[in-house]
Parts: C-alpha cells; structure tokens; sequence
C-alpha cells in the first residue's frame, strides 16, 4: 500500500481537520467548518534511505452554507518509529505524515522534482514541474530556511539563490503572480524576483497553480522598514527614494500594457459601464460603512454624518476621471510588496516589486481582472499615509510637517515620467482626478478594516477621507 493509498484509508478525516483549522495560513478561521476531506492525492515521490516520501493532498473544507474552500497540503512521510514531531498531521499505519516544509530534506525533494521537471500522475490528475532552462535548480545540500511572516502562503528559501512559495487556499486557473512574474520574467523586466519555475496540478477537481520559484534577493530591505527608519533618521531620505520607485512602477505598467497580441495582457478601452461598475462598488461600500459607523468615537467625528457627501464627492469625480486603459496590474501594491536592494552599476540600490497574487480575500478571476494602473497607484500613495501615522502610533515618532504630501509629489513626478501615457487619461489633471477615486475606494475599505480590527488607526482613513473631501475637481 503507498502513503497516499493509506493516507486515503487510515488518515481520520477529523484529525486532518483538526489540524488544518489550526495552521495560520488557514483563511477561514471565524467561520464554522462543517467538514474536512481529501479531494485527491498524488504521490510525488517515494521514501529512500533516509529520505522522506513526499504525497500532495488536495483537501476540501466545507462550510455549513454549502460554500468551500480547497487546500494544498505537501505531505512528507516516514517511518513512525523515527518520531518526527513537527506538523504532525496524524500517524497512520506506522507512517507518519507531516507537512513537509518543516523539514529541511523534504523542501529539498520537492526543489529536485523542480528540477527535473518531473510530471506525478494518478489516474484522473497530473502534478506537472517546470524550470526555466537558463537556471540551475538548488543542488541537494542546499541550506533551507522557512519565511516565517507569511499569513496565507508558505515559503523557504535554498540558499541564498531560490525562494518557493507554495499557495495554499487554491482556485482554479492560473494564479496571478505566476501569470506576472512570466510575462514580466520574459520581458526581462529588471525590477522583480525572476521566476525561475513553478509547479502546477491538472485533474478532475480543478486545474491550478501550486506554487511559484524565484530567484533570491539577497541583502535587500523591506520597503515598509526602511520607510519607517528613513523617517526616525533622515526624512528627507524617502521622499527621494520614492521618486526612483514611482519610475519603477510607471516602467512595470508600461510592460504589463505593451502586447496587443496576449488576450491575457492586452489594454482594453475602458468604456463607460467600467467606471460606473466602480463607482457603484464603492459607494455601496461607503453606504453599508456609514451605516454602523460608532457615534461616540472622537476619532470619526470629522466624517461623522457625511456618507452622503462622500458619495456626491465619488459621483463627481466620476463625471471628470474617465480614460485610460484597463491593463493587468498589481492589485495589490503597498510598501510592504517592495524591497530595496543594492544595486548595480551607477545605481547604489534598486526597488523590487514582490507578490503579485492580488488582494488574497478576492477571488482569482478577480484578481485576474484588467483595471486602470492607477489603482496599484492609489494603494501606493495610502500606503505613504500608513507610514507617516504608524511612525508616531509605533515609534512616538512623529513624520515632519509635509512630509507625507513630499513623498506624493515626488512618487508621482517619478510615475508619471515613466508611465506610458497612452494607459492614463489624457493630461496630468485628468489622470489625478481618477486617482482620486482609487484612493477613495482604499481609504473607505481602510475605514471598514480599522473599525473591525484596529480602532486605534481609524484616524488614519479618516484623515484620507477628509482629504479627498477637501481637493477641488477639475
């Protein structure tokens, strides 16, 4: 019998469901679970010697509404009288089955199938790995080490060469990031983590993405940080800084919009139900916000009573920010996705732009969805915001006067030179005006996210709202 014949068998399905509502890469976790099972499994590789077998288990949590959510499960296997004892799962048939990047060998296994570009099958699936050619895969001592921050993905790093991240709610269809990390990758876009492979299943269930290699970027810095230091050390630093990085994301949108011929890439012309399916998006969500917004907190007083304001100010800007293109994008753009890294050449560092996968609470086809760049835009420049309230709120720190509307300026000096401006509405004006409404729909989603779960940083959105109140339309 194979482990995954006996996983199939012997493995309790409450067990299994006992310990995939605990992992933190679970995404369902205020929501009852009405069961758990497998889907299906594919063996990837037997045990040998001292090495352990490797089994991907496609699990099924079901919810008492009838809704589901699918899960990739890498499962390494070894004899139970070896006693491991990280991310047990259960112990089956003196077998025991353990996720397998908490172990260093099993990582390893599973970057050697990378490399070979090994195809698993079942009869009703297949587990198809790629590499890409011009790349040698890790070799087997590879040092391995987990990225521990990750809420909805897992990932380890070989060496100081590859990083694999394994997605772990799945849909169907391509993910995101691997679709723009390819068309990006072969473009030789310069400011990304290359792909350098990938691993993907075929079967009855569902075709999807399993998970993505990159190459490492050694050295680099997460651009939230350095934000946050810049500001304590030297302020004047950032703004600057940011200027480069706006050159950045004008020259990314400008590949992502440069083929004509990619159904999956191709600009479209946004026309007139686009804008109105967004605006109508958003001020539904400033109606079911303003609806339970508290009455008694000092801090939503500047916004108190003003949700129809808000949404006259939404159908006004509608009037004026139209045209542009809808293109692939980020989806979901902020510091956090950024690292700086040092540089080559005249530059002494570089930007590089991480996790294309989208907003993960969105579903696939709609982080697959053509939208105007200036969305990624729009998350930036909130993003600016965040860091010059989080400065005081976590360092006592306050950001200087002005620094916050610098750092936009300089960030949209930097855009807007590189920026193919065919993408954009015709003029700088017109192309602010329809930034304005992004930044309207992430300071409202802002305002719902801090009210649920941070109320201390609710005055973060507000200041953002009271902003766009106050700016003249054209």
């Amino acid at each position: 019998m194979t482990p995954g014949e006996l996983m199939l068998g012997a493995v309790e399905e409450e067990s299994l469901g006992r310990w995939l509502l605990e992992r933190r890469w679970f995404g369902s976790k205020a929501r009852d679970v009405a069961n758990v099972h497998v889907l299906d499994i594919v063996e990837l590789a037997e045990p040998a010697g001292d090495e352990p077998g490797l089994v991907l288990a496609l699990a099924e949590a079901r919810f008492p509404a009838g809704t589901h959510d699918v899960y990739q499960l890498v499962l390494a296997t070894r004899p139970a009288d070896q006693g491991w004892e990280r991310g047990v799962v259960a112990d089956a048939g003196g077998v025991t089955f353990y996720d397998a990047f908490e172990d260093p060998q099993a990582a390893l296994r599973l970057a050697a199938l990378l490399g070979e570009e090994a195809r698993r099958e079942n009869p009703h699936a297949v587990v198809i790995f790629r590499w890409a050619a011009d790349s040698e895969p890790p070799p087997a001592d590879a040092d391995v080490r987990p990225v521990g921050a990750e809420q909805s993905n897992t990932s380890v790093v070989y060496g100081d060469a590859f990083i694999l991240k394994a997605f772990r709610r799945l849909e169907a269809g391509d993910n995101p990031e691997l679709e723009m990390l390819r068309f990006l990758s072969e473009r030789r876009f310069p400011n990304i983590a290359r792909l350098t492979g990938w691993y993907e299943y075929r079967g009855e269930p569902m075709d999807a993405t399993l998970g993505v290699v990159q190459r490492f970027i050694p050295c680099a810095r997460d651009g939230w940080e350095i934000a946050l230091e810049d500001v304590a050390a030297s302020p004047d630093t950032f703004p600057e800084r940011m200027y480069h990085l706006g050159h950045v994301i004008g020259r990314m949108h400008t590949v992502l919009g440069s083929d004509a011929t990619d159904p999956a890439f191709a600009p479209e012309e946004p026309g007139d139900e686009a804008l109105s399916l967004l605006t109508a998006t958003i001020d539904e969500e400033i109606e079911r916000v303003f609806v339970d917004l508290p009455q008694d907190d000092p801090a939503l007083a500047p916004i108190a009573g003003r949700g129809e304001e808000i949404r006259d100010r939404l159908r006004l800007l509608s009037h004026v920010g139209t045209g542009g293109r809808l293109i692939r994008h980020h989806g979901d753009l902020h510091l956090g996705q950024t690292l700086l890294a040092p540089g080559q050449g005249v530059r002494s560092e570089s930007w590089i732009v991480l996790d294309f996968e989208g907003e993960p609470a969105r579903a696939l086809i709609d982080r697959r969805r053509k939208r105007s760049p200036l969305r990624d835009v729009a998350g930036m420049l909130r993003s600016f915001a965040y860091v010059a309230s989080a400065s005081e709120l976590q360092n006592g720190i306050p950001a200087p006067a002005g620094w916050e509307q610098q750092t936009r300026e300089r960030f949209l000096n930097g855009y807007f030179e590189a920026i193919e401006t065919s993408l954009l509405p015709p003029g700088r004006k017109a192309a602010e005006t329809l930034l304005s409404i992004f930044e309207l729909e992430k300071a409202v989603y802002e305002l719902r996210y801090e009210l649920n779960n941070r109320p201390d940083w609710v005055g973060i959105p507000v200041v953002g709202i009271l902003r766009l109140l106050e700016e003249p339309v054209a």
